[in-house]
């Protein structure tokens, strides 16, 4: 019972949070002081209990320097002046009323290729937001589709953490898992390319005005040369070097083309990628400002603070009286559907993708026996729905790095559609594609 009344303290604090229209960080704060008094009650002592929240912090440290990384990518581009040659060429062949279903295509092929939200939304995210405002298409239409993008290949690329972070939990092999959720994404995917023609053809999108190209062309030297960050980001992916090499080398590149060719000094270069891109011109400043690091420093406390909830459940046993709920859960509906509630239950409580990903295995493993059923549901579920969540990194992240607002999560439709789709096709005994297992079980039964 104690249990149970901590978590709904801290679910009622995020909604108080979100009512009140205060900021998460707030919200997250206040779940780690409750976490820790419950720890205080359980009779733990506080030097220990602050000593697993430093593990936790330590933990994610690789997403820190992704995020100061993402900041200074998305302000060297803009800066460079790659986003505004690839948004004055693009004006000139896209429909504007195609421009919806666009960006989620193209930041489908991204996120496939490089195997990560943020990086894809850091990139392929920042010029479809871009070139969308330009056209007049609703923030959180483009927001919506880049977010549904970005996902798709952070669920099925083999170069994603979150997919070798499952395949290592379930012990299971990643190419059969790919060719598995390539099979389950079909309809989700057709229909939600379905859902973004019709939003643009709704969106009162318009050709990007004559004047809107000639401020990039009077504040920028553009052609081929500052392209070259965007080039050395495909080709570095297609490469399959890690996301790390291949954002620092577009961010030195970019950062060359400033220095050597926008004729930026080098001081002013470091404050970009401090505090952003920051244009004279007021007029460009409109489609422009954004990025740098101080830009990711809320996530980045986000990301600090929630790291510490599983060390903090992990030491204090917070989720050990779950799993016979669960498995009623099952019974009452289906195993899918059990997943799927803890999935959105627990990404609420941890914030971030992987977290989730690895308390919802622990807490499911006893309904889901069958390791590939399991890896595939986890995929249909967790992954994607953690982005669901407006306090989560794993959409605001991909969202703040691209520029779009927060409420695009609404229009992020391939995160409703596909596990929506796979909960039918599970509830209808369809099932999922064969197991790798299927056939050792039934010979040994």
């Amino acid at each position: 019972m104690l249990e149970t009344s901590v978590l709904l303290v801290f679910v009622a604090g995020l909604l108080f949070c979100l009512i009140a229209g205060l900021p998460i960080l707030l919200a997250i704060l206040f779940g780690y002081f409750v976490f820790f008094a419950y720890g205080l009650s359980r009779g733990k002592r506080a030097f220990r209990l602050l000593a697993v929240s430093l593990t936790g912090i330590r933990s994610v440290k690789n997403i820190l320097i992704t995020f100061m990384l993402i900041g200074m990518l998305t302000a060297v581009w803009r800066a460079c002046g790659a986003i505004a040659t690839i948004i004055c060429a693009s004006t000139r062949v896209m429909r504007p009323d195609l421009m919806v279903v666009i960006c989620f295509w193209l930041c489908c092929l991204i996120s496939l290729l490089t195997g990560t939200s943020f990086g894809s939304a850091a990139t392929m995210g920042v010029i479809c937001m871009s070139i969308s405002n330009v056209m007049g298409i609703p923030p959180v239409y483009a927001g919506g589709a880049i977010l549904s993008g970005t996902f798709f290949g952070d669920r099925c690329s083999p170069m994603s953490t979150s997919a070798q972070l499952i395949c290592t939990i379930t012990d299971t092999d990643i190419y059969r898992n790919i060719r598995r959720m390539l099979q389950t994404c079909v309809v989700p995917f057709l229909l939600t390319s379905g859902l973004y023609l019709v939003l643009g053809l709704l969106s009162g999108a318009r050709e990007a005005p004559a004047d809107v190209i000639e401020i990039f062309e009077r504040n920028y030297r553009l052609g081929w040369i500052p392209l070259i960050p965007a080039l050395i980001t495909v080709l570095f992916s297609l490469l399959r070097l890690n996301v790390k090499v291949t954002m620092l080398a577009s961010i030195l590149a970019g950062g060359a083309i400033c220095l050597w060719v926008q004729g930026i000094a080098p001081l002013e270069l470091f404050w970009i990628c401090l505090r952003g891109f920051r244009a004279a011109d007021p007029e460009l400043a409109a489609f422009s400002n954004g990025g740098g690091v101080l830009s990711m420093l809320n996530v980045g406390a986000i990301v600090c603070i929630s790291s510490t909830y599983s060390e903090l459940f992990e030491e204090t046993g917070l989720l050990n009286n779950t799993h016979a709920l669960i498995g009623r859960l099952a019974v009452r509906i289906n195993p899918f559907g059990a997943v799927m509630v803890v999935s959105i239950l627990t990404s609420a409580i941890c914030c971030n993708q992987s977290l989730s990903t690895v308390v919802v295995k622990q807490l499911c493993d006893h309904v889901m026996p069958d390791r590939y059923e399991l890896a595939l549901t986890l995929e249909d579920t967790v992954i994607l729905l953690a982005a669901l969540i407006p306090w989560s990194i794993a959409g605001s992240v991909p969202l703040a790095a691209s520029g779009a607002p927060l409420s695009s999560i609404l229009f992020a439709c391939y995160l409703y559609l596909l596990p929506l789709c796979s909960y039918l096709s599970y509830s209808r005994g369809r099932g999922w594609p064969a197991s790798p297992d299927a056939p050792v079980r039934a010979e040994g039964s």
